[in-house]
């Protein structure tokens, strides 16, 4: 076998992660980061670092929210970065991955792992050198806004859980245009392309979205127009099958139950 350049994993759990599809089912969230409206769980994340990385290399997340990309990092046995525009989720994600580093203890010591209050647009402005491996998930355009959300309706009813991510202009969640999102996420990712080695991957975990009784293909848009600066080379579908199934439209109109994420593999190339 050729050596492996890419991480560290064996023959066996290579083969196993190239499948197209996985199931992955998150454990319950823990107090904290139930405050933020979305986050992908740091289980799924340790798995795409442990693929596209080597121990002891860096990773971004340019979208970090609470944390769930450094906290998966450290587990693995990386460097890692985050830069989260809203204070109140950058406090909380520094917080929880000092408790994370007081309970690995010397697994992690000598890692970085750094949460930057600050905005990805401007990324070129916060002093950061080379990444190895990007993983982040956008928000999904301003939906946690739509009063109709099923999903939305035990937060608004709870003082503690937030339902949107801020009311700061600059927040990708506060665009009401679809094409004007889509463009300023994807100049957003074309902005890591100078920090992000040669070669390196860049995974975004995104589904498309359904608003007004339509749907919106944000991960095809982004994988067209992103793929004009990165080379995408896959896609993962991320299954969840514990949802509970909801009668949307029965008897009427057809209207699926969307329990599936697009994790595209972009290289910079």
């Amino acid at each position: 076998m050729p050596k492996n350049k890419l991480n560290n994993l064996t023959n066996k759990e290579w083969l196993k992660f190239q499948k197209s599809w996985f199931i992955h089912n998150p454990p319950p969230r823990k107090k904290g980061v139930i405050v933020h409206p979305a986050k992908y769980p740091e289980t799924m994340a340790q798995e795409f670092i442990g693929f596209f990385t080597k121990e002891g290399e860096t990773i971004l997340d340019p979208m970090a929210g609470t944390g769930s990309t450094l906290i998966a990092a450290l587990r693995a046995g990386r460097n890692s970065y985050g830069i989260e525009l809203n204070p109140k989720y950058a406090k909380i994600a520094q917080e929880i991955v000092e408790d994370e580093r007081r309970v690995l203890g010397e697994q992690v010591k000598g890692l970085i792992s750094k949460i930057v209050n600050g905005d990805a647009a401007k990324i070129a402005d916060l002093g950061f050198s080379t990444f190895d491996y990007v993983l982040t998930s956008p928000p999904y355009w301003d939906m946690l806004r739509a009063k109709g959300a099923e999903t939305q309706k035990k937060r608004r009813s709870s003082e503690e859980l937030d339902v949107h991510y801020s009311e700061n202009p600059n927040d990708m969640g506060n665009i009401s245009d679809y094409d004007e999102f889509v463009d300023k996420l994807v100049n957003i990712y074309k902005g890591l392309k100078p920090l992000l080695r040669e070669k390196a991957y860049l995974t975004i975990i995104v589904k498309n979205v359904k608003k007004g009784g339509k749907i919106y293909p944000l991960a095809w848009d982004i994988g067209r127009e992103l793929g004009k600066t990165y080379t995408l080379k896959d896609e993962k579908i991320w299954l969840q099958d514990n949802q509970p199934l909801a009668p949307y439209g029965m008897g009427s109109a057809w209207v699926s139950n969307t329990f599936h994420h697009y994790c595209l593999q972009f290289r910079n190339e």
